[in-house]
C-alpha cells in the first residue's frame, strides 16, 4: 500500500453540520467534540484506508478506544463516504446501526466495538501483533484513547509492553481533556516517554501541528500523540 491516503473530503466544518444531525439522546457532546479534529486529521490526511478497502489486508486500522462518544467519529465516517448521512439523524434510536457505542458489526469502517472503557491500546497491540505474524509491516495500526482511560491499568501493561517490543506500526493518540482522575509524574508524555515510545504533545485543534505529529518518523519505536484539547472553539 502506498503512502497516499483518499482525496481530502469536504471542508472539516461541515462536521459540525453533520454532528447536528443526530439528535437523540445521551450524546456526550463534550467527549465527541474532544476528538473532532484529531479524527479529521487522520481520516483526511494520515489513514490509509477508505471506504473501498475497509476490508483489504493491507489497509490502516483504525480503533476508536474513547468509544463513549462517538458523534464526531460518525460524522467523520460519513463525510468520508463510509456511509451516507441519511444515517446519522436516527442516531441512538432504535434500530439505528449507530448507537451510543460504536459496533463493529454495523458502522461500516469500524474496526472494533467500544465504550467508554473500551480497552482499545490493549487490543491495538494485539492488532499490530497479529500483523506481524502475517508478514504484513506495511499496514499501521492507529488507536484513540482518552486520557481517562489511563487510570485503567490494562492500557499501562499495554504502554510498558510495545514499547520494549518496537511495535512500530503501533500509534496511539490520547485525548487529554484533563479528565483523568490520577495524576503521573511528568503528565501523560513522560508515562509513554519511560516506556521507549516516541512522543510528541500537541494542540488537539491545530490541525497541522497534528498532521506534522502523525507523520513524524519514529523508526523501532511506537508512537504516541498527547493532544491537548479545550473547549468546543
Amino acid at each position: 500500500m502506498t503512502n497516499t491516503t483518499a482525496a481530502p473530503a469536504r471542508d472539516h466544518r461541515d462536521v459540525y453540520r453533520l454532528m447536528s444531525l443526530m439528535t437523540g439522546a445521551e450524546k456526550h457532546g463534550p467527549a465527541a467534540t474532544s476528538t473532532l479534529d484529531v479524527l479529521w486529521v487522520l481520516y483526511n490526511q494520515v489513514l490509509r484506508v477508505t471506504p473501498d478497502t475497509v476490508d483489504a489486508p493491507d489497509r490502516d486500522r483504525f480503533l476508536l478506544s474513547k468509544g463513549h462518544g462517538p458523534m464526531a467519529y460518525y460524522a467523520v465516517l460519513a463525510a468520508h463516504g463510509f456511509f451516507g448521512e441519511e444515517l446519522l439523524p436516527g442516531f441512538g434510536s432504535y434500530g439505528s446501526p449507530l448507537g451510543h457505542h460504536p459496533d463493529r458489526m454495523l458502522v461500516p469502517g469500524a474496526e472494533i466495538g467500544s465504550g467508554s472503557l473500551g480497552h482499545g491500546l490493549p487490543l491495538a497491540v494485539g492488532s499490530v501483533l497479529g500483523l506481524r505474524a502475517q508478514g504484513l509491516a506495511d499496514p499501521r495500526v492507529w488507536v484513540l484513547i482518552g486520557d481517562a482511560e489511563l487510570d485503567e491499568g490494562s492500557n499501562h501493561e499495554a504502554v510498558a509492553y510495545a514499547g520494549p517490543a518496537g511495535l512500530e506500526q503501533l500509534h496511539t493518540v490520547v485525548i487529554d481533556n484533563a479528565s483523568a482522575s490520577y495524576a503521573r509524574p511528568g503528565g501523560i508524555a513522560a508515562r509513554f516517554e519511560a516506556a521507549g515510545w516516541s512522543v510528541a504533545s500537541v494542540d488537539g485543534r491545530d490541525h497541522e501541528a497534528l498532521y506534522a505529529a502523525f507523520t513524524a518518523p519514529h523508526p523501532g519505536r511506537p508512537r504516541a500523540v498527547v493532544a491537548h484539547v479545550g473547549p468546543k472553539p
